[in-house]
């Protein structure tokens, strides 16, 4: 019998909680941010985007690739993946006025221009993808505002200028994809505090400097699992430091311009399961010494 009540107890929590957010409406903010988007977006979504609200009213569903939540008499927009429908033109300024959102994909697009400054006003993102598209430009520093950030992809764009030191302000940052783009300059050493990172790639660009420079601060990368610098104009020696990176799986430095040998220190790596270093200066004509059996390395007689 008590389990026939509890049941029924529950029922009735899930029938209020479905008229609640039936009942609820969503905030004018969000419902003119997405209209506006709506506008500028073009055919190639509209045709699923029926209606004026983009939660949905009851009688239509919510619009494609919006997701709602409740959050106590209104419904919010948390969620935007419109993606591969070839959107063609700027970067839409009015999804900065879904202040809500906790994930924004826009990947494999035609976007062109910059990303607007007013992207540090979406606190609660977690996840931002803007890969495959057009955009260009340099990249704005107030990205570093967006504190809760884990998902950050701006790879195969045209962004040029620095990759700015802000980005080390993004404490739970996870992985980070830049590659692919024209970033000149060198990669800033301030990621290495990034606690929480364990995937960097910047590869393809026109980026330079020494990877003693990126790896300048004691202690840095403490999680670091994957490292892409290859096709860049990075060059000077590989430092046994590299190796202390104590979480490394894969390391890609092919076809820079480093020079000097390889540390026997990769050798003894506990973690460290491929190592590209083709298309480089490196010393020829010295063998490995010993072997390893973890180590998958493209090209051995680079390597002491």
């Amino acid at each position: 019998m008590a389990s026939f009540y509890s049941l029924t107890l529950i029922l009735i929590s899930i029938f209020a909680f479905s008229i609640s957010i039936a009942n609820s409406k969503t905030l004018k903010r969000d419902v003119k941010a997405l209209n506006e988007i709506k506008a500028s977006l073009g055919w190639r979504v509209v045709y699923a985007w029926i209606g004026d609200d983009p939660c949905g009213d009851g009688d239509l569903p919510p619009w494609s690739g919006v997701t709602c939540s409740t959050q106590g008499d209104y419904r919010v927009v948390t969620e935007l993946e419109v993606y591969a429908v070839s959107i063609v033109g700027p970067f839409p300024i009015a999804v900065t006025n879904l202040l809500d959102l906790t994930r924004l994909d826009l990947h494999n697009n035609k976007l062109t221009g910059p990303i607007p400054p007013q992207i540090g006003r979406l606190r609660r993102l977690r996840m931002l993808n803007l890969r495959w598209n057009k955009l260009q430009d340099v990249l704005p520093p107030e990205i570093g505002e967006l504190k809760r950030l884990t998902h950050l992809s701006l790879s195969f764009n045209n962004f040029k200028g620095e990759i700015p030191r802000e980005l080390a302000n993004l404490p739970e940052l996870r992985y980070l994809y830049l590659q692919e783009n024209r970033f000149t300059g060198r990669v800033p050493a301030e990621l290495g505090t990034l606690q929480n990172l364990r995937h960097l790639d910047v590869g393809n660009n026109h980026l330079v400097g020494t990877i003693r420079e990126l790896i300048r601060i004691e202690g840095g990368f403490p999680v670091l699992r994957n490292l892409y610098l290859s096709y860049n104009k990075m060059s000077g020696a590989i430092p046994t430091a590299l190796a202390h990176i104590p979480k490394l799986t894969y390391l890609y430095l092919d076809h820079n311009q480093f020079s000097g040998r390889i540390p026997n220190a990769f050798y003894k790596h506990p973690f460290l399961k491929e190592l590209y270093i083709e298309g480089n200066a490196f010393r020829s004509g010295v063998n490995p010494i010993g072997a390893h059996k973890v180590l998958e390395l493209s090209d051995a007689d680079f390597l002491v």
